[in-house]
């Protein structure tokens, strides 16, 4: 297993895990709150218009919290899908959380701290929660990295509890229309998060490929289109960016 990276950085020191947990939870309670609150509003929405009760919305919530696989599973419920296939649809959307944990147990892995806190840190993994701690963690002592990640993701997480039960009560007052349109804000921030450092190119090579891509792949395999259009962009912008990277390397040295 990698091993912490205990090189200095510059930038922030809070001083205690408990002062960075609470940095982070604050940090937390703005405008990722507020975008993914509106969308588990929707998906708490989403829930009752299908028949299902409160306390179902509660627990996909508070167990499988990864609103896209969340979302599939209701649906395909709907539609009277049978459970495997259900289940395989929900654990291919959210296959993408695997990559995102190994990349992130390396940043905030320290000495000392007792494995079972990584594996219960891991079910706050979410796509919000990450990109702030790969921001963030970096920055702050090795101590501080993992108390300030549970502290973003954590209350990140209450609020979506809170924001689901809203959902759900207000389920009816909105059209449906405006509901599906509160789900899908959430990977519109997450676009936006990713490409806001255009020092990642290859996430912006990504996101090029994948914008010509995906239209071409629904009209070729559409029930596909989505996994190869994701797995298609994301290595061509990941290999054209090692490759830049290295030629770069190869000029300076």
């Amino acid at each position: 297993m990698a091993k912490p990276t205990t090189k200095p950085h510059a930038g922030e020191d809070f001083g205690t895990g408990r002062r960075a947990a609470l940095v982070g939870a604050r940090r937390a309670l703005g405008t990722p709150s507020i975008v993914l609150g509106a969308s588990f509003i929707g998906f708490g929405a989403l829930v009752q218009q299908v028949g299902l009760n409160l306390w179902h919305a509660l627990f996909s919530t508070a167990t499988g919290w990864a609103l896209p696989g969340q979302v599939a599973l209701v649906e395909l419920y709907a539609l009277g899908t049978p459970l495997l296939a259900i289940a395989l649809a929900v654990g291919l959307t959210n296959a993408r959380l695997l990559p995102m944990a190994i990349t992130l147990l390396p940043i905030v892995r320290a000495p000392g701290i007792p494995r079972i806190f990584y594996y219960l840190a891991a079910h706050l993994i979410a796509v919000t929660g990450w990109i702030a701690a790969m921001r963030d963690c970096p920055r702050l002592p090795v101590p501080q990295r993992l108390p300030y990640f549970v502290g973003f993701a954590g209350a990140l997480w209450g609020v979506t509890l809170v924001a689901t039960a809203l959902g759900y009560a207000l389920a009816g007052a909105v059209p449906r229309e405006v509901t599906l349109g509160l789900v899908f804000i959430n990977p519109i921030y997450f676009m936006l998060l990713l490409l806001a450092d255009l020092r990642g190119r290859s996430r912006i090579l990504a996101a090029v490929f994948g914008a010509f891509l995906g239209p071409l792949s629904y009209l070729v395999v559409p029930d596909w289109s989505l996994l190869l259009t994701g797995v298609t962009a994301g290595t061509l912008g990941f290999a054209i960016g090692r490759v830049r990277r290295e030629r770069m390397r190869s000029r300076h040295g």
